[in-house]
């Protein structure tokens, strides 16, 4: 009687809710730990011991990033708890932001969800292959829309607060490798998991065997951090395997360094990553391995590019319109570099996306990290 008890009791606990956002601020308050055992330069942290439990509570329930990131470290984030001032808000650069991360969130990820609804089990059985690429390539802009656009909204909130939070996206859709996908993509998460725990594994000072083991965990502890479950495991381990790849590459071939300023070889790289990248994202819209399987065989499958599965043909038309925001913020980026400005950035510009966020947003849907 005491077992089945026990064993009731359990699977109990293990279905009750979790905290929103409960990922987010563990890895926040691991890093107070971790910083203040390291006696890093924590300045402005009070001797009093109820004043320093003040500021620990605050840094870890600052509302702006408490939900959904970005990930703070105590390091960034303790020598900014000084007296603020409405005079030294830059209210024009908030507003900026502001904008921007609700058009992406309201206009493009929540129309983009009303597209891609049709990935889900068991609809996605009836379309043809071109139509599930164009579902994954749609998905791909909408978890960027809605990701980026939550830290941009986060930032712009907390610059209201005079607070400086750390940039989470940086236009990862043009990264050339996926080690710098990981550079630009949840920045504050992959600079976590390497400060924390790829550099004390020893990162890459111990042999090439040792950095494809320590590549190998931090990205399925990275998956298991979206939620203990199979497919995020898998998720980890798909983009472990896709670093430990691209490494043992560079070491044989030096990377085609040859080619590194071609840009047709470029284009190619790009587009190369941003479909491996853009496949992972099944890891988060099917939750069942079985699911993802006969998603991947319709995809791949010469059965499924000459069958007479349905074509999605609006879903497709609605799918490229809303991601073509997306596709110009990037490219408007790589324009920047050649230019030395930015080509969007005047009152106008922002005007137009005030103006689509009243009149042109979609059905309202819960951030995708609020699961996480």
């Amino acid at each position: 009687m005491k077992v089945f008890v026990q064993r009731d009791f359990i699977e109990n606990l293990l279905l009750l809710p979790l905290p929103i956002g409960i990922s987010f601020y563990t890895f926040q308050g691991i890093s107070i730990v971790v910083d203040l055992y390291k006696k890093q330069n924590l300045c402005q942290i009070p001797k009093n011991f109820f004043q320093h439990y003040l500021h620990t509570m605050f840094f870890i329930a600052f509302f702006p990033a408490l939900i959904a990131g970005p990930i703070i470290k105590a390091h960034q984030f303790y020598p900014q708890i000084t007296p603020k001032f409405l005079k030294n808000v830059d209210w024009y650069g908030c507003v900026k932001i502001l904008i921007l991360g609700y058009f992406l969130k309201m206009v493009i990820a929540d129309n983009l969800k009303t597209q891609t609804f049709w990935m889900a089990y068991p609809y996605f059985e009836i379309y043809n292959s071109f139509s599930l690429a164009v579902f994954l390539f749609g998905y791909s802009m909408q978890i960027f829309a809605d990701f980026a656009g939550y830290s941009l909204i986060a930032i712009g909130v907390a610059k209201l607060f005079g607070f400086d939070l750390p940039k989470n996206f940086n236009f990862p859709y043009i990264a050339k490798s996926f080690s710098e996908f990981w550079t630009r993509w949840h920045i504050s998460l992959s600079t976590w998991l390497k400060e924390y725990l790829y550099i004390p594994l020893g990162g890459n000072k111990k042999g090439k065997l040792r950095t494809y083991f320590n590549l190998m965990v931090v990205m399925v502890l990275g998956g298991l951090w979206h939620g203990a479950s199979m497919v995020y495991l898998f998720w980890g381990f798909y983009h472990g395997v896709l670093l430990v790849v691209e490494r043992i590459f560079r070491y044989i071939y030096i990377y085609i360094y040859i080619f590194k300023e071609n840009f047709l070889i470029n284009i190619l790289r790009i587009f190369l990553v941003f479909c491996a990248v853009s496949f992972s994202w099944l890891f988060f819209v099917l939750k069942d391995m079985g699911e993802i399987v006969a998603y991947a065989k319709i995809l791949f499958s010469l059965e499924g590019i000459f069958s007479n599965g349905m074509f999605a043909k609006t879903q497709t038309v609605m799918i490229f319109l809303y991601s073509l925001p997306v596709v110009v913020y990037h490219f408007n980026y790589l324009l920047s570099l050649k230019f030395s400005r930015n080509l969007l950035d005047f009152p106008l510009f922002y005007a137009i996306l005030l103006f689509l966020i009243f009149t042109n947003s979609g059905s309202a849907h819960a951030f995708v990290y609020f699961q996480f």
